[in-house]
């Protein structure tokens, strides 16, 4: 039977996992931009989709909700939604604008918590068992000075990477796993000012060695699959970092 995953976010990481697990399973599309969702939703044989804020508990219900109407189960969670919030003044923290620290904790953070709690509802409701991922940042724990002091940014992705630990003990005993990924720099969409600007370039160059610049957002979905199926069994609790060799080199 073909195994169904929910992923939030419907470009970069979130479509090139969804492209890969769609390719011989189902899976099911929650982002915030309808014809983005519907268009990659299209290309998969087997695909559904459902555009909603993940910072909306109503959205979140609704979008579980019809996940289950469409394929009847949730076998797999990959939270990937999620925000910069450099451009409403993240930075380092004596400049970091209330704002910026809100509305990235609010979608970062917060929407990772309402989508896990959705789905954990229905797993426990049906004594099911289950596989979460949320997706972290390097960041959060190798943090960078010159080219990325985001305050914001890091704790939302620090308090994603705590929830998940505290879970994975609380859940183990059903048999659901809950692991983070905490990628390098990515080359997708949200790293857009990273890749138009060359000292940026050249420093993460040098900081993933391995891949000599940003990383393909297909090599962190493979990752990513590896972690969502039974393949990964017995891992839980656990911070998977994937990023080029970030956290190794100077």
């Amino acid at each position: 039977m073909s195994e169904v995953l929910l992923v939030t976010g419907s470009s970069g990481i979130a479509a090139a996992t969804a492209r890969l697990w769609g390719a011989q399973d189902s899976v099911f599309i929650v982002g915030v931009k309808e014809e983005e969702c519907r268009s990659l939703a299209a290309e998969l044989p087997r695909a559904g989709f459902n555009a909603a804020d993940v910072r909306d508990e109503e959205g979140v219900r609704k979008s579980v909700a019809a996940c289950l109407e469409r394929f009847g189960k949730i076998d797999a969670l990959f939270n990937v939604a999620g925000i910069s919030a450099r451009s409403l003044g993240d930075g380092p923290l004596h400049e970091c604008s209330t704002e910026a620290w809100d509305t990235v904790m609010d979608v970062n953070a917060k929407g990772t918590f309402l989508m896990c709690r959705e789905v954990l509802r229905n797993w426990m409701r049906h004594s099911q068992k289950g596989v979460i991922l949320n997706c972290g940042s390097v960041l959060a724990q190798r943090p960078q000075r010159e080219h990325f002091a985001t305050a914001g940014y890091a704790a939302s992705k620090g308090a994603i990477e705590a929830m998940t630990l505290s879970a994975a003990a609380y859940y183990a005993p059903a048999g659901i796993r809950i692991n983070v990924i905490a990628p390098g720099l990515v080359l997708t969409p949200m790293s857009a000012r990273a890749q138009s600007d060359a000292r940026v370039l050249e420093y993460v160059a040098r900081k993933q060695p391995l891949t000599q610049g940003l990383i393909a957002p297909e090599d962190i979905a493979k990752t990513a699959c590896f972690l969502l199926k039974e393949d990964s069994n017995p891992i839980t609790g656990q911070v998977i970092t994937a990023d080029g060799g970030w956290a190794v080199s100077a």
